[in-house]
């Protein structure tokens, strides 16, 4: 199971207040913003029961090309072996906490204990107190490193002794101070003589390995057990990832988008998930706007550039090649798998791309 913290008292206490029935004023001129997972402004126009686009990690958009299921796979091992650190390395915006979300999901009906710490830009004293709590220490290892250790200690031979795990995940660990990052490979020094007792993934930009490199570091780089590395899409799986999310939101894709508009929202946001959804939402709401559909390319166009987004660079043409698309509704997940020997496809450049786009009118 993954540790969530409790809100600050501060918060809490702010989330209590509420204005008396009656005494509540409306600015007339406001709109209502629809909340994650309803349907957005424009779902009706387009068939669409909710946003296929939002920035958040939601697993029922959980999309699976073969480096991201690569990538998967890897984590769901490390979180169910004793394998010490991992290290998941991405560009920004390429997935990497969406896919450490759905890892650890998949363990959350297990006797494995893990804590995700989501900003790890603290000190060291911030650091420990932060993880005594996550881990259920008693207040005294909150303002103890001493005794912090102590109490972890016992803890993780007592799950290590039942057979279950425990585990921290670090994200955006590109930011630490180089103190934390020393303090995180000590406490990689709690095992067994036969096993490690603390499984840490840390999660970070391609920064994270270049910090690793520097002597200072080359310890820690040596207890690196498993690394695996996120890189943006193909122009293939940009289609396969828009008509995914398109599907699951209940949307028909060819009565969306045009080959163009995506062939479009790949080159301006090189193939960068994060970059894509804000494109496709903000093309979406322009289609709506514009009362037109499919969404046309120079949509798209006019979104790059108040998003002051660079013209791609020419790249040459690659071969385009015949990608197997599912989704399922139920599940959420999308995955792209490659062509089957027997698919018949030749390899050989297709200007006109319709078999990378062949959901796309």
């Amino acid at each position: 199971m993954a540790a969530h913290l409790k809100p600050s008292s501060d918060h809490a206490e702010s989330m209590s207040r509420r204005e008396p029935a009656g005494e509540r004023t409306l600015d007339p001129g406001a709109v209502a913003m629809p909340l994650a997972g309803q349907r957005p402004l424009y779902g009706e126009f387009f068939g669409l029961s909710e946003s296929p686009f939002d920035l958040s990690p939601n697993p029922r958009f959980l999309f699976l090309a073969p480096r991201q299921r690569e990538v998967l796979s890897n984590l769901r091992y490390s979180m169910a072996a004793a394998k010490g650190f991992t290290l998941l390395l991405g560009d920004a915006g390429t997935g990497k906490t969406t896919l450490v979300r759905a890892a650890l999901a998949a363990i959350g009906e297990t006797s494995n204990r893990y804590v995700f710490v989501s900003n790890p830009t603290l000190g060291r004293d911030e650091f420990y107190e932060l993880l005594a709590e996550a881990f259920n220490l008693s207040p005294a290892a909150q303002t103890s490193k001493a005794r912090f250790l102590l109490e972890l200690q016992r803890d993780v031979e007592a799950r290590h002794a039942v057979g279950s795990l425990t585990g921290l995940v670090v994200d955006e660990a590109q930011s630490m101070p180089y103190e934390l990052l020393e303090e995180i490979r000590l406490l990689g020094n709690l095992e067994s003589a036969t096993a490690k007792l603390l499984n840490i993934v840390l999660s970070g930009q391609p920064e994270l390995a270049e910090r690793l490199n520097e002597s200072s570091l080359r310890q820690l780089k040596q207890r690196v057990a498993l690394r695996c590395e996120l890189a943006p899409f193909t122009v293939d799986e940009t289609a396969g990832y828009i008509s995914g999310r398109l599907r699951i939101a209940g949307g028909s894709p060819g009565t969306i988008f045009t080959r163009e508009t995506v062939m479009a929202i790949h080159e301006y946001a090189r193939g960068i998930p994060r970059t894509i959804n804000v494109l496709c939402d903000n093309a979406l709401i322009g289609g709506f706007a514009a009362q037109t559909r499919p969404v046309p390319v120079d949509v798209v166009m006019e979104v790059c550039r108040d998003f002051d987004l660079a013209a791609p660079e020419a790249q040459p043409e690659a071969p385009a090649r015949s990608m197997v698309v599912t989704s399922s509704a139920s599940s959420g997940v999308v995955e792209i798998g490659r062509p089957t020997p027997n698919s018949g496809e030749s390899g050989s450049v297709n200007p006109k791309r319709k078999q990378r786009f062949r959901f796309f009118a």
